[in-house]
């Protein structure tokens, strides 16, 4: 984009398209943006300004990030263009356990969202989905043979979802088979998001859940965030991709985590549904 062109645009359009930068490049300069949308410094705090109104980015000193910290959730927009292969992984083996006739429940997580998107194909089915995640409920809302059930609640749109106290109500109502969440960090045996809003959710549906199944990708994995949500002793079994560090298994092993490391594929290969099994020591053979 030349400098006239980002000079002439209006507020709206430019912020869009600066939204679109920092959400591909994970952050930016002040100044960089300045230079390439040609307009002041000045006009372009005020864009970053309306942009984290918005919940897109976070400003920092001299410049903006959309990436996450231990105390901010990064925008879903954002979310969804990172670790691609690693939770694509970790769906390709989550699959493995869901058979027809169950009913199972994702939470609003991106990765559980690529669960949403392999049900698609219509292999497993009859099959009973529920969720509070606006982008599964489009993925499936037309699929025959998956009775959905979408959960209601006050929208937010940095997650795409429905959350507050009415989603939780509806949440207790249930009891599904499996419940497939994800988090923003993992260590020392508990499993920790930054959004205290966004933990009453998933502590409900964990509840509503015959069985719990954890997906993340390795990065999350030694990182704590604000908020405590469970130890990793209330889910049956965590799937990570086989990017995770030694030093990151070890701390699952010692915390006695069943867990299974599944192999990412190339975007250009097949997904497959490999995976080693850990927890508990020598069963492990081998980053939400």
């Amino acid at each position: 984009m030349s400098s006239s062109t980002g000079a002439q645009q209006g507020p709206a359009a430019r912020q869009a398209a600066m939204a679109e930068q920092v959400l591909a490049e994970g952050s930016a300069t002040a100044a960089e943006l300045a230079e390439r949308f040609g307009v002041s410094l000045m006009t372009i705090h005020r864009d970053l300004d309306e942009l984290e109104r918005q919940g897109i980015v976070r400003k920092f000193r001299g410049g903006v990030t959309a990436q996450p910290s231990g105390v901010f959730e990064s925008n879903v927009e954002y979310r969804l263009k990172t670790m691609r292969a690693e939770k694509a992984a970790v769906a390709d083996r989550a699959l493995a356990l869901i058979e027809p006739g169950m009913a199972i429940m994702l939470d609003d997580s991106t990765t559980t969202l690529e669960i949403a998107r392999r049900l698609r194909n219509g292999e497993i089915t009859p099959l009973t989905v529920v969720t509070n995640f606006l982008q599964a409920i489009n993925l499936l809302s037309d699929q025959r043979g998956i009775h959905l059930m979408a959960l209601g609640g006050d929208y937010d749109p940095l997650h795409s979802s429905f959350l507050g106290v009415s989603c939780v109500e509806a949440v207790q109502s249930l009891r599904v088979d499996v419940c497939f969440a994800s988090t923003s960090a993992v260590h020392g045996g508990f499993a920790y998001h930054q959004e205290q809003h966004i933990v009453s959710v998933k502590r409900a549906m964990l509840d509503s859940a015959a069985r719990d199944v954890l997906l993340i990708d390795h990065t999350k994995l030694a990182r704590t965030a604000l908020h405590r949500v469970v130890p990793l002793s209330r889910f049956d079994l965590l799937l990570v991709d086989d990017g995770a560090s030694p030093e990151a298994l070890r701390d699952l092993d010692e915390h006695k985590v069943t867990y299974e490391v599944c192999a990412t594929v190339p975007a250009s290969e097949p997904q497959g549904r490999a995976g080693h099994r850990g927890g508990g020591g020598d069963d492990r053979t081998g980053t939400t």
